[in-house]
């Protein structure tokens, strides 16, 4: 994309600014994991670096539970401009007993849409000690529950909770009202 997808602006507001002001709705504690901590000193919210760092997702992932206050986070990328209160709701509700709580669209596995415990800590580092970095790697290793989509489709037909920008296309499209969902 050439810059910071969190600052991309979406009907006037930084996809951050949009995450951030859902989440104070909807939790005590917001924790934004990146490697450029002054991006987002404006916003009121725990900000760290990666404790194990150049791992990408999962090394941020990993972090973000590290510091949490709470035994469980509702975690998501910095790209989704569109998240939908309802199916974060959703799936706080079925956290229980769980240490992921993951929705599957017709697209697969939303891995960065999901809940997930500190009971998920010692499996995340041991997938990236196996130099395994995809956040599904270390899911055999806990208790996972799939939502399906036909669980939430009520509370986001299109599935906009799951669009991300990952291209200027694709912004182009989002900008013009048409989510690559």
């Amino acid at each position: 994309m050439g810059l910071n997808k969190a600052l991309i602006q979406i009907e006037g507001i930084s996809i951050i600014n949009r995450t951030h002001l859902l989440f104070k709705e909807l939790f005590d504690e917001t924790i934004i994991v990146t490697n450029d901590k002054a991006l987002f000193g404006d916003l009121n919210a725990k900000i760290y670096t990666d404790l194990i760092p150049g791992r990408g997702v999962l090394g941020g992932l990993y972090t973000g539970l590290f510091f949490s206050s709470y035994t469980c986070s509702f975690c998501v990328a910095c790209d989704m401009p569109f998240l939908r209160k309802s199916v974060i709701e959703y799936l706080i509700g079925k956290r229980f007993d769980y240490d992921v709580v993951v929705p599957r669209t017709k697209d697969g596995l939303q891995p960065l849409h999901a809940i997930y415990s500190k009971n998920c800590l010692e499996p995340i580092k041991k997938a990236i000690e196996q130099e395994s970095y995809k956040v599904i790697d270390f899911y055999p290793m806990v208790k996972v529950k799939i939502i399906e989509e036909h669980e939430f489709y009520s509370l986001d037909p299109m599935r906009e909770s799951f669009v991300n920008v990952n291209t200027p296309e694709e912004l182009l499209l989002i900008k013009k009202g048409k989510p690559n969902c």
